[in-house]
């Protein structure tokens, strides 16, 4: 599936199979794209029950330079170097949450998926999942909407 033929209920479809390789993952963690045919994969990424622990393990990857330097420089005390890092991943952490879902919708955007669509098909999971904790019909989670 193509973000050109983007149809909201069925975009999982061919995931299963197409995932970024290690070093493709990192690059896309830091802020690289990804190839055009792995974009379902992105969109699945972004949209998933986990995007939000997705988004914070990207975030780690991150700063994760910036940890190892505050942690490697010889100079200065121990418990100065482990309170810089300390502090930097979770300054890095809090700006990172404060602009979660813009940079999600921007990751699904240089995919190639129109401004939006992950959040409407997070809404969209969000509602079918809602409905079926509520549906009458169901017992203990027999049965499914899809």
């Amino acid at each position: 599936m193509t973000p050109d033929g983007w149809s909201g209920s069925a975009y999982r479809r061919g995931v299963r199979g197409q995932r970024p390789t290690p070093l493709q993952w990192l690059r896309y963690a830091l802020g690289g794209g990804l190839p055009r045919e792995l974009s379902p994969w992105v969109l699945a990424d972004t949209t998933g029950r986990t995007w939000i622990l997705r988004h914070f393990t990207r975030a780690l990857v991150q700063l994760s330079p910036v940890v190892v330097l505050c942690l490697v420089v010889p100079p200065v005390p121990l418990a100065y170097r482990l309170s810089a890092a300390v502090g930097g991943l979770f300054l890095g952490l809090m700006f990172s949450m404060a602009f979660m879902t813009e940079t999600v919708e921007h990751r699904a955007r240089k995919a190639g998926y129109p401004p939006g669509a992950a959040a409407q098909l997070r809404a969209e999971r969000e509602e079918r999942e809602r409905l079926e904790r509520r549906s009458p019909y169901r017992d203990h989670g027999a049965g499914s909407f899809d």
